[in-house]
């Protein structure tokens, strides 16, 4: 499958060329954002995606391909064992370099910073410096990936970051905080925030249901006050009707509440409440919710 997209011809022309590997939740609007606003995009999966190349994308069967076409890669897999499987092989990205051909490696999964500068020194003695890296994970969820209004953490090189930027901006907000594995620690942090506020407001809609009280009154008024956020705005039906098809997974806070506290030993901070969320969404995991939204906090809170 061809979108009739000229990947080919200078170095130049390659260097312009974006590539998207992993296109599930996020992946998938956050490439439909980056061909509306860029318009040069190559996508890989492992199953077929003919409404993307149908909106303009051209498809790379594997990720050799993708790197022969694109001078940019933004990863969107899960996290990075997912990535070392599609950065080696045969029809690996690296292979897809060649001898002399650069490539921007973005990383946008959630993941271990110093995880993310080991595999960048990696990469950078496997390449003689041909590959740079850039951490670059967002937030907003499935909601901002289809409107471009994600938040996106971006750590790396200044130059790396810049051009990042520029690629990344019809995504979202693409901001720079620091030396890579900054975006990381970053996500860190908002995942923190993120699974404290679903907890509290879960545990908040739980009371309130047992009181007798109305629920979307509740999260309505509620709503416009010092208890209003980003995330009780899209999560507010959910509270009210119980519903928790999946939009954010639970378990995957498992792995990213992990990091943060890696980052907490690594800075040596005692947190206060890091500890008591982990044990919370182990227990999500255990009692077989995890592959549930995040707003399934309530059933179990309602459960215990």
């Amino acid at each position: 499958m061809h979108s009739g997209v000229d990947t080919a011809g200078t170095d130049a022309a390659r260097d312009e060329v974006v590539g998207v590997i992993g296109l599930g939740a996020m992946g998938e609007p956050m490439a439909r954002r980056l061909l509306e606003g860029h318009g040069r995009v190559v996508v890989s999966s492992r199953s077929p995606r003919p409404a993307l190349v149908e909106a303009g994308a051209e498809w790379a069967g594997t990720p050799r391909e993708l790197a022969e076409r694109a001078g940019v890669v933004l990863s969107l897999l899960p996290d990075l064992p997912e990535l070392e499987q599609a950065l080696d092989g045969p029809d690996g990205l690296l292979a897809g370099l060649g001898d002399d051909r650069r490539l921007l490696l973005l990383i946008g999964s959630t993941s271990s910073a110093p995880a993310v500068r080991a595999l960048a020194e990696r990469l950078d003695a496997a390449t003689a410096g041909r590959v740079r890296v850039a951490d670059a994970p967002v937030s907003g969820g499935v909601d901002g990936a289809e409107a471009g209004t994600l938040s996106i953490m971006l750590g790396g090189d200044e130059a790396d970051t810049a051009r990042a930027a520029r690629l990344l901006a019809s995504c979202g907000r693409p901001v720079h905080l620091g030396p890579l594995g900054a975006g990381e620690v970053a996500k860190a942090c908002n995942q923190l925030v993120v699974a404290a506020t679903i907890t509290a407001l879960s545990e908040a809609t739980v009371l309130a249901d047992r009181s007798g009280l109305d629920l979307d009154a509740l999260w309505t008024l509620l709503g416009g006050g010092y208890a209003g956020s980003n995330l009780l705005a899209s999560r507010k039906d959910k509270l009210v009707t119980g519903d928790d098809s999946p939009s954010g997974i639970a378990r995957y806070m498992v792995k990213d509440l992990g990091f943060a506290a890696a980052i907490a030993d690594a800075t040596a901070t005692n947190p206060a409440l890091l500890p008591a969320l982990r044990a919370f969404f182990d227990e999500i995991v255990e009692r077989g919710n995890g592959e549930r939204d995040i707003a399934t906090a309530r059933h179990v809170i309602a459960a215990r």
